[in-house]
């Protein structure tokens, strides 16, 4: 569902995903339409006009999801838009919003009681505008009783892949992230943003770049913080003061935050065995290793390979 200046790639990033999925024959799996108000092209917030039909045209959707962009929270307001999903809500099999879209499906009340997530920057406003829902700030994407909703932009692309695991199966969803050259499917219940991301976007300078990139390279090295004030050049009180105030962590923090990042994501390819990734991501032995992700994740890491990595 459509509306105008929606962010392009909130649309094209799913579309693309629905309309490449084959079944075990071959043959397309999705029909899919845009829809709109009034039907016709609507403008994006680049500029490229996608065309549309009009609501009239779409009576009984399978799954109806709603774009996003800024405009998302005008759209929210509108009177049509809401009468619609009203409408449809009871009708199709699972309703979902991409980024900003959430505002449109919390207006209508299509989230009370449900948990949900949007872009990051938005996950407080929403919180706050509507108190009913439990907004999970850190999420690719939730779903809640067959109401979906994802992160920012390219996070509608990994719930469209688990819609499609969903519907027909894991192979199926890794082919296509595959095949779109994806570096890995995500799943839904992981942060938006990794801890090397985060650290880029709340540093205050950049007097420790270098020093994080090395520290990336080899998460299996020694990284205590003496080591890595030597590597800085700094003594250690003066290291770790200035790192907590320009990274926002400590280094002790930063460090096992991007060793559980790494692992995670090992894990989730199937890379390495459980038990071998305290070694090769410096954890030092299993029960440290244990501690770090029940820290961080909330779970045990031969429990996060069962629920995200391979069958």
């Amino acid at each position: 569902m459509l509306f105008d200046r929606t962010k392009l790639i909130d649309v094209t990033g799913p579309l693309q995903v629905f309309n490449d999925t084959r079944t075990a024959s071959g043959s397309r799996a999705y029909s899919i339409a845009l829809v709109s108000e009034f039907g016709g092209p609507v403008a994006t917030d680049t500029g490229v006009a996608l065309d549309t039909r009009p609501f009239s045209d779409c009576t009984a959707p399978d799954t109806l999801l709603v774009s996003g962009g800024q405009s998302a929270l005008e759209a929210a307001n509108s009177e049509g838009l809401q009468a619609f999903l009203a409408a449809m809500a009871g009708r199709c099999r699972r309703l979902g919003s991409i980024c900003l879209g959430a505002f449109i499906l919390a207006r209508g009340g299509h989230l009370d009681g449900r948990r949900a997530t949007t872009h990051w920057e938005d996950c407080a406003q929403l919180q706050q505008d509507f108190p009913d829902i439990d907004v999970r700030e850190d999420s690719i994407y939730e779903q809640d009783r067959g109401i979906w909703t994802s992160a920012g932009v390219t996070a509608g692309i990994d719930m469209a892949l688990a819609m499609v695991e969903e519907d027909l199966g894991r192979s199926e969803a890794l082919r296509l992230a595959r095949s779109l050259v994806l570096y890995v499917k995500r799943t839904g219940g992981q942060r938006q943003f990794s801890a090397a991301l985060h650290q880029q976007m709340t540093s205050r300078g950049d007097r420790f770049d270098a020093l994080v990139a090395e520290i990336r390279s080899d998460l299996a090295a020694d990284l205590s913080v003496p080591r890595l004030a030597d590597m800085a050049r700094m003594s250690e009180r003066n290291f770790s003061r200035l790192f907590t105030q320009e990274v926002g962590a400590s280094p002790a923090q930063f460090v096992e935050e991007l060793r559980v990042d790494a692992a995670c994501e090992a894990l989730q390819r199937g890379d390495v065995p459980v038990s071998q990734a305290p070694f090769l991501f410096g954890f030092g032995n299993a029960e440290r290793m244990r501690r770090a992700f029940q820290r961080r994740k909330g779970i045990a890491p031969s429990d996060y390979a069962a629920r995200f990595g391979p069958p």
